[in-house]
């Protein structure tokens, strides 16, 4: 199938060239207002009681959406509470926000709900918040706060005036990263290019992965906007989509055009040279393609959008990634002839200098060839020695914790972050922390006053406030609410004085989980505390499920790639050795704050979806090394008289063959992971900053001393499979040939 589609290809080349152009325009164009329909949420499980909480607020209550706070702060010495001044700017604001026609009520106030002082006002009653939930999900509800804020923000008659909450949060996280992808697009595709024409020596053959990359990018993100437009994609799609459209294309086009160049270079035509490549390189690159999509399209057995969104962006950039490498390269390389050569760096300084053109060596003379051998006369202390150390590194890993994405992902300047930061400063609850309790079914007013009053005796528990009162260490303080009453369903909120996302706030949800619901009910519970006890739930209920059909999927097709049933079980343990120390990194720079969590706010946790992501991510990203590697060592051991000594040459030429390309493919891809590292959002720092650890370690840990090491001390074993196996990948396995 490769060979009849690159023999197309090449027969009309100008004339796929040209249709290749006119598609892609249509998809840049086209992908260009991909952001725009793109949402900043979907970490919360849908069909988890939180979840399912929240429906149910919003349908009969109208009420539940992203909150946006308004903190008014008053000269020193006013009282908030009392203040007739105070109280005459909160009448400005809270009529502000009955005007516009998407706020939410009840809209709290200490005017309008003096029970709820504890939470809305500050230990020197300086200050106060209004709190209001928005219509319109994760689509609207960003842009409305971004309006509130534009139109609040300043001073009010001698007063300030400041607008936070989850809404504008979400808002200013869109906009964010809006702008850290175009840093991560400045930063990578120069430097890229600058590193590429070292890696070719020439400026032309540089331009071969850009090319490809672009292609990839703009196909994808054209991709993205069409599947916004019937299901819920995460705006964070398009960091993976910039990162890997880039960093495969550079790596499919590299590894293409050295091989091309090999094969040029024994002496085929550029045309054969070009049918030779595609059926040996090309075939890697097809594999390679199939094991990394796979390895993303995993991600969508989670129910969180984030999860899936990535899934849909990492499968879709594969795909054209792949299409670009095998139906665009073939005829650029057709096309240029020897000017694919052209504006060589290293033969103009060779030139300069005076100096001859240099004689290609044997591949046993090689550098590479040397290193391999090395390690492979020392594979037994490598095999031990290179997997203590790095599950030295991982061991901080065993102390994880998950969290919810809250303010402190954008950086301290965002005015989501600071006014949060201020509340938690300043007063003794944290409205981020108050647990929202639905009742569904007909209670009693004695049944509801117990059960309001139970809840208020959980330890850090405010004022819960009911509709028949508001309780406060389990004695009525206040009347209540009755709006959070409806027929089948009753509304019962608890403030708390603990962080919800700390263990605290964790054990603080179950407890309220626990309190026996009134009789003849049903509760749920949501809230932040909420949402992060059942987002963490549901990624350890889903996550078996997910590693299993990766660790299946992959080794099904390495023992097809292979042939062999021991060397996908070596690729799998060593890809999750290698991950483990990425992940001690994490947790020791990010969740602990060392390193001063390269300029993070540490929060003692990662958040949850992330480990996850990255996980799969680098999985993949690691086979697509692997099969690089496999794949020649496979192609020399097919050659050889299938002895020890023969595998061992296999490994060693494998590894002199690859090395170069490699290690040149991994500091590129780190390269551009670093782009996305540039970000203000914390998590998306940690997933470029881990991401680039990951290839690194891989390209230098596991591909250059512990493959060879392992391969060293299996020998023939490697090539091992059951006479049925072997049968089954004579008939369906791929091969090069």
């Amino acid at each position: 199938m490769l060979t009849g589609l690159t023999r197309r290809v090449v027969g009309a080349p100008r004339l796929v060239l040209g249709v290749a152009v006119v598609l892609l325009a249509l998809c840049g164009f086209y992908g260009l207002g991909a952001a725009d329909k793109m949402l900043a949420g979907g970490y919360d499980d849908p069909h988890a009681e939180s979840s399912q909480a929240r429906d149910v607020l919003d349908r009969e209550f109208h009420r539940g959406g992203a909150d946006v706070v308004v903190k008014i702060d008053g000269p020193a010495g006013t009282d908030m509470a009392t203040s007739g001044a105070a109280a005459e700017v909160g009448r400005k604001i809270v009529g502000e926000l009955e005007a516009a026609g998407y706020v939410q009520k009840p809209i709290l106030s200490i005017w309008s709900n003096p029970g709820l002082a504890g939470e809305l006002l500050s230990r020197d009653k300086t200050s106060t918040q209004i709190i209001a939930g928005l219509d319109g999900g994760d689509e609207l509800a960003p842009k409305h706060a971004a309006e509130l804020s534009d139109r609040l923000t300043g001073k009010i008659d001698g007063f300030e005036v400041k607008v936070g909450g989850q809404g504008l949060m979400y808002s200013q996280v869109n906009q964010q990263t809006s702008k850290d992808l175009a840093v991560a697009e400045a930063i990578a595709i120069p430097i890229s290019f600058l590193l590429l024409i070292v890696v070719f020596g020439g400026a032309v053959a540089a331009a071969l992965p850009i090319l490809v990359g672009v292609a990839a990018i703009a196909g994808t993100m054209a991709l993205l906007r069409v599947i916004a437009g019937f299901a819920d994609v995460s705006i964070f799609a398009l960091n993976l989509t910039t990162a890997m459209g880039l960093a495969l294309a550079i790596d499919y086009t590299l590894l293409i055009v050295t091989r091309y160049r090999e094969e040029v270079d024994r002496g085929l035509s550029r045309r054969d040279a070009v049918l030779r490549t595609m059926d040996t390189a090309g075939r890697t690159v097809f594999f390679s393609g199939i094991t990394v999509g796979l390895s993303l399209a995993a991600l969508a057995i989670f129910p969180m959008y984030f999860l899936r969104s990535f899934a849909y962006a990492g499968v879709g950039v594969v795909v054209v990634a792949v299409a670009a490498a095998l139906i665009i390269t073939p005829p650029l390389l057709v096309v240029l002839g020897d000017r694919v050569d052209a504006l060589d760096v290293r033969a103009w300084i060779r030139r300069r200098r005076g100096r001859p053109e240099p004689e290609p060596k044997p591949i046993e003379q090689t550098g590479w060839y040397r290193m391999a051998t090395v390690v492979l006369r020392r594979a037994v202390p490598v095999a031990i020695i290179v997997p203590a150390v790095l599950l030295l590194l991982g061991a901080p890993f065993l102390g994880i914790k998950f969290g919810f994405p809250d303010d402190r992902v954008l950086p301290s300047t965002a005015t989501a972050h600071s006014v949060q930061q201020e509340i938690r400063d300043e007063y003794d609850q944290d409205s981020g922390g108050t647990a929202t309790v639905v009742v569904e079914g007909a209670v009693s007013d004695h049944a509801m006053s117990d059960y309001a009053a139970a809840l208020s005796r959980v330890t850090g528990v405010g004022a819960v406030t009911a509709p028949v009162g508001v309780f406060l260490e389990g004695r009525q303080v206040a009347p209540g609410d009755p709006s959070a009453g409806s027929g089948e369903y009753s509304v019962v909120t608890a403030s708390s004085d603990v962080d919800p996302l700390s263990e605290a706030g964790q054990d603080q949800v179950s407890a309220l989980r626990a309190v026996p619901a009134p009789q003849g009910s049903v509760v749920q519970v949501t809230g932040l505390a909420a949402l992060n006890h059942d987002v963490v739930a549901a990624l350890l209920t889903y996550l078996p499920w997910v590693l299993g059909v990766i660790a299946v999927l992959t080794y099904v097709l390495l023992f097809l790639f292979s042939g062999s049933v021991v060397l996908p079980l070596k690729a799998v343990v060593l890809n999750v050795l290698s991950l483990s120390a990425t992940f001690g990194a994490m947790v020791w720079i990010f969740q602990d704050g060392h390193l001063g969590g390269l300029g993070t706010t540490s929060t003692g946790y990662l958040v949850a979806t992330m480990p996850v992501l990255m996980f799969c991510i680098a999985f993949g990203l690691s086979m697509d090394y692997e099969v690089f590697l496999l794949g020649r060592i496979r192609e020399e051991w097919l050659k050889s008289d299938r002895t020890r000594a023969a595998n061992d040459h296999a490994v060693a030429v494998g590894i002199a063959r690859t090395g170069r390309v490699v290690t040149a493919a991994a500091l590129l891809m780190s390269i551009v992971f670093a782009g996305i590292a540039a970000s203000e959002v914390s998590f998306m720092r940690m997933f470029g900053v881990g991401l680039t650890i990951a290839v690194l370690m891989d390209a230098s840990f596991i591909r250059m001393l512990l493959v060879p090491a392992f391969m060293r001390i299996m020998g023939v074993g490697n090539w091992w499979a059951p006479a049925p196996l072997r049968a089954l990948h004579d008939r369906f396995g791929f091969k090069e040939e």
